[in-house]
């Protein structure tokens, strides 16, 4: 639990923000053992999922120098900001869903009530989110090509086993997954101001794409994982605002379990980082090519990660 006092801390922390040198000064403080410092560096991340989206790759390039000890390689990616802070109905969602215990918490649930967090905030904060996006490598290039057209399932079972559009189809078949995670019409992503049309719908039928090439598996650890490689990829909003709710999480619950997350998180983001940008690629021209020799070809390595991907399967089954 937290009480109402370090509540209202954390909130105008997280209004009030910082900077890459305050991200590095507490992720470094909570790795020395200071443990208020989790606190404090879940409400920066908090800050650039819902107060300043421009500040993010400064924030989380900070965060990764004083956790990991180096600064991934990156094109700097800012603007100016306001400090508009979220209305009250924001806290009191944000709040319910930190506090709720994992156990009693779907997948699914978990995401649509993430998602629904950014409803919470102001019109104008919407096209602020578009205006970053849109400044992160290769997204307004991507964007140009126009709204994406869906995939072929059909096309996919015609690929050889061992290419990318084989492996593609193997995961979505024999794992009962959608070809496109969730409706894009149902949520009228079209009507999104670009070039966040084009990068949600994106996302819908490439997260999984993505976990294939950049080697993530589809497991709890690596969906954290990899909600910070897209974060860095295209300054992903979901991605910063489940990030921010995932370190919050666990700071106020299960604070022992902080530095397995920051690895993570940071691990990842600096992956993403320093991954050639992947938002543009043509997909149906590359289906039928090995996923080795893809790697090899774009100057993609598979994700290191820092603890084996099931750990938590693992936990749940023992």
């Amino acid at each position: 639990m937290i009480d109402p006092q370090a509540r209202e801390r954390f909130e105008d922390q997280a209004v009030r923000g910082g900077d890459a040198a305050e991200a590095q000064r507490l992720a470094a403080c909570l790795k020395g053992g200071e443990g208020p410092a989790g606190l404090q560096l879940a409400a920066l991340f908090v800050h650039v999922a819902a107060v300043a989206p421009e500040h993010l790759a400064a924030v989380y390039d900070g965060a990764a120098e004083g956790w990991l000890g180096w600064q991934p390689r990156g094109l700097i990616v800012e603007g100016a900001t306001g400090t508009e802070a979220p209305p009250a109905g924001f806290w009191t969602e944000f709040w319910a869903l930190a506090l709720e215990p994992v156990s009693g918490q779907s997948a699914l649930e978990v995401t649509a009530r993430t998602a629904a967090l950014a409803g919470q905030l102001a019109p104008e904060f919407k096209l602020r989110v578009a205006a970053m996006a849109g400044a992160y490598p290769g997204v307004a290039q991507a964007a140009a090509a126009g709204y994406p057209s869906k995939f072929s399932l059909e096309r996919l079972a015609l690929c050889p086993p061992e290419s990318l559009g084989g492996a593609f189809h193997a995961l979505i078949v024999d794992n009962g997954f959608d070809l496109e995670v969730l409706d894009r019409d149902a949520l009228g992503l079209a009507d999104l101001p670009a070039p966040l049309d084009y990068l949600n719908a994106r996302i819908l039928q490439c997260h999984d794409l993505w976990h294939l090439l950049a080697g993530y598996r589809t497991t709890a650890l690596h969906e954290v994982a990899i909600s910070a490689f897209q974060m860095a990829q295209f300054g992903h909003h979901y991605s910063s605002m489940f990030l921010g709710m995932v370190l919050t999480k666990t700071a106020v619950t299960q604070a022992e379990a902080l530095p397995l997350f920051l690895d993570t998180i940071l691990t990842a983001w600096t992956h993403g980082r320093e991954t050639p940008p992947l938002i543009g690629l043509d997909w149906e021209a590359i289906w039928d090519r090995p996923l080795e020799v893809l790697r090899a070809e774009l100057g993609v390595t598979a994700y290191s990660s820092p603890y084996p991907a099931d750990l938590f399967e693992q936990l749940r089954a023992a």
